[in-house]
């Protein structure tokens, strides 16, 4: 079976981690991805690592399943190839610092006019308006300004950033779905549009009900460690041999914990009687399970809890994760053959479609591995002439 995105075809000027990560979620849904890049140089993540033989599995991750051309386009030529390849396209996904494609001459008010069916996603920092639309945008200066460092890490530490980069991760999800509903509102209107996704908005949206804790509530929400802000016993807790998550949110589930650990009175205990209360007490309610936790191994306190029905997990590292069973019967960890690499086992698709599962077995390309290919399955580009381009240094 095809991808549902079978021939769609995207062109795909994107590097580093947001654009990529949003173009690779189209082409393993079955988009033709055609990522273009600097002659010689290419993506800046070629240079990233981890590394196996010389390859980056930082773009390896990122860019399974696309086709990879180069194109200078700092030389005219180079621009006339790829607006004659928006013609053909219906896709084009950048991550520029916004105003670069328009210096190019290659902006949406300039494709829109070659084709005018055409879906053109800008995805940076701060947007393609507003007040910062003009500074620099990195993952840290969206936590930083979206409002997510100052709701992470503990109320004596300062601000902290989130272990990975979900304000790239977010606005490459983010852009990858409007590009689909971009897709959607074309079937009805026959017209492309301009997709504009920001790093900082989508951070914003994931903090969720901090916001309106602010805006409804007038509460400026803070640091609270790895606990839920509002509601106890819900947090990461120490066992014998390591950490579990325990998750009560009810009072029939904390009525299930305290009679596990053979304390049902603790649920009249003025302290702990309501959700509330033991919010207001969460250290000492944290002290009084982590003193039952001392004398069980983080797998018998989790199959406890779960046999009861008490939600809880263990606290998994990277290679704990990256070995579990269940993400491999999901097919969360994928083996492909790179060329250069071999094979290499990198995160698959979480998006389950029956029909029109995601394909996740293609490699990424090398620097211009597809030159020829593409210029002439796309433009009927001969031998003769891509040889001429390589040769002058526009592809």
């Amino acid at each position: 079976m095809g991808g549902v995105l079978q021939g769609i075809r995207v062109l795909d000027l994107t590097r580093v981690l947001a654009g990529p990560f949003c173009t690779l979620q189209l082409a393993d849904m079955g988009a033709e991805v055609i990522k273009i890049e600097r002659p010689q140089f290419g993506d800046d993540t070629h240079f990233f690592g981890p590394f196996k033989n010389g390859a980056s599995g930082y773009f390896i991750m990122l860019n399974r399943g696309k086709k990879g051309i180069t194109l200078d386009f700092k030389k005219p030529q180079a621009v006339e190839i790829f607006k004659e390849m928006v013609k053909q396209a219906d896709v084009v996904v950048e991550n520029f610092k916004p105003g670069v494609m328009d210096k190019l001459g290659i902006g949406y008010a300039e494709l829109k006019k070659i084709n005018p069916r055409i879906i053109y996603a800008a995805i940076s920092g701060f947007g393609q308006y507003g007040p910062y639309w003009e500074r620099p945008g990195y993952d840290i200066l969206a936590q930083a300004m979206g409002g997510l460092m100052s709701i992470t890490g503990f109320p004596d530490n300062p601000p902290t950033r989130v272990g990975s980069s979900v304000g790239d991760l977010s606005a490459g999800m983010y852009g990858a779905l409007a590009i689909m509903m971009a897709l959607f509102s074309r079937e009805r209107t026959g017209k492309g549009q301009l997709v504009d996704v920001a790093l900082m908005d989508s951070i914003f949206s994931f903090c969720e009900t901090n916001v309106v804790r602010y805006t409804m509530g007038g509460v400026t929400p803070g640091r609270v460690g790895s606990r839920h802000p509002l509601s106890a016993p819900f947090d990461i807790y120490q066992a014998k041999d390591g950490y579990v998550v325990i998750a009560v949110a009810n009072e029939s589930l904390m009525a299930k914990l305290f009679n596990l650990m053979d304390r049902p009175e603790l649920h009249k205990d003025p302290r702990f009687e309501t959700d509330a209360k033991r919010s207001e007490h969460d250290q000492e309610l944290k002290a009084v399970i982590e003193a039952w936790l001392a004398d069980y191994t983080v797998e018998q306190a989790v199959a406890a809890m779960l046999a009861q029905g008490v939600p809880s997990s263990p606290v998994f590292t990277i290679p704990q994760v990256c070995n579990d069973p269940h993400l491999a019967a999901r097919e969360m960890l994928v083996e492909i053959e790179h060329p250069v690499a071999g094979k290499v086992l990198i995160p698959g698709n979480p998006m389950k479609l029956s029909e029109t599962p995601a394909a996740v077995s293609g490699t990424a390309p090398t620097l211009g591995q597809h030159n020829r290919e593409v210029l002439a399955s796309l433009l009927g580009y001969d031998a003769d002439r891509v040889t001429k381009l390589e040769r002058n240094g526009i592809i």
